[in-house]
């Protein structure tokens, strides 16, 4: 059964969270680490690869009756591992994040920030699939994943105590913009298969709904620029982020031929690249 965990983990995203914590850690250290820092990070980085592993099994038992027909050979619906047991794996990784969390936070001089993301983040997880069920709202349930996608930086600065950092910020925006279009162009893709949703492309129309999302690149980017033209970073060092813009701003040409897979595998590497960016100009400082 230790395959279909990891299955359904998902771990692609599962990587982006063990990368975007220690980032966010390094963005407001500055690169400065100390045995502390790289133990209260690892502790949390733990909790943020559960937490994710954990939505994303919840999302999994959710969308059963749609991956029956879409994706009928992901572990749940070809019968690989049952609801039942998916749901304790999903409640086993929800506990072992809050545990990790817990103990990082005690050790740490200001433990509210951290519970206080964590807190937020469970909230926002939760009420995608149950409560409010934002995922089928559209929109909203859009925002909801990219503001847990933005807040993992967040946390990760908050694990070192400096939720506050300038440049940490500026580079959750930037996340927060790049995942959103990126969640609008995968229901732009699923439109067909999704089940008792109101997505964006639904609503407006597959191609007014990428237009929205090459809007909502425009707008990462323009975050982007802003971190060098008025925040804390050299304007010349906008070179560093070259990859991620060249790919970013190139989507324009997937999405309006309406190769929506690969535009929202082009926006993860982007996002990476330009987070992975951010962490080599603060060594360059």
């Amino acid at each position: 059964m230790w395959r279909e965990i990891v299955e359904l983990s998902r771990p692609k995203n599962v990587v982006l969270a063990a990368i975007t914590v220690p980032l966010g850690a390094h963005l407001a250290l500055s690169g400065a680490w100390s045995t502390q820092a790289l133990s209260l990070v690892a502790l949390q980085t733990t909790s943020a690869i559960c937490f994710m592993a954990a939505g994303n099994t919840f999302n999994d038992i959710a969308d059963v009756s749609i991956d029956a027909k879409a994706k009928p050979n992901k572990p749940i619906p070809a019968e690989r591992i049952s609801i039942e047991q998916a749901t304790k794996v999903a409640y086993a990784f929800s506990l072992l994040s809050a545990t990790f969390m817990a103990v990082g936070a005690y050790f740490s001089d200001e433990p509210i920030p951290v519970v206080l993301i964590w807190t937020l983040a469970a909230f926002l997880m939760y009420t995608y699939d149950a409560g409010f069920q934002t995922k089928k709202m559209g929109l909203i349930g859009n925002i909801a994943i990219s503001l847990m996608v933005g807040a993992v930086i967040v946390f990760g600065a908050a694990s070192v105590s400096r939720a506050d950092t300038e440049l940490v910020l500026y580079a959750s925006v930037v996340a927060f913009f790049a995942n959103l279009a990126r969640e609008i162009i995968k229901d732009c893709e699923d439109m067909e298969t999704d089940e008792g949703r109101k997505t964006l492309p639904m609503r407006i129309g597959l191609m007014n709904a990428r237009a929205t999302a090459y809007v909502f690149i425009l707008a990462s980017m323009v975050a982007l620029g802003l971190a060098h033209y008025t925040g804390p970073l050299e304007y010349h060092q906008m070179i560093f982020h070259a990859p991620a813009i060249f790919i970013l701003f190139s989507l324009n040409g997937p999405l309006f031929l309406g190769d929506d897979h690969k535009a929202q595998q082009n926006v993860r590497l982007g996002m990476l690249l330009g987070l992975l960016a951010f962490a080599v100009q603060v060594s360059v400082l």
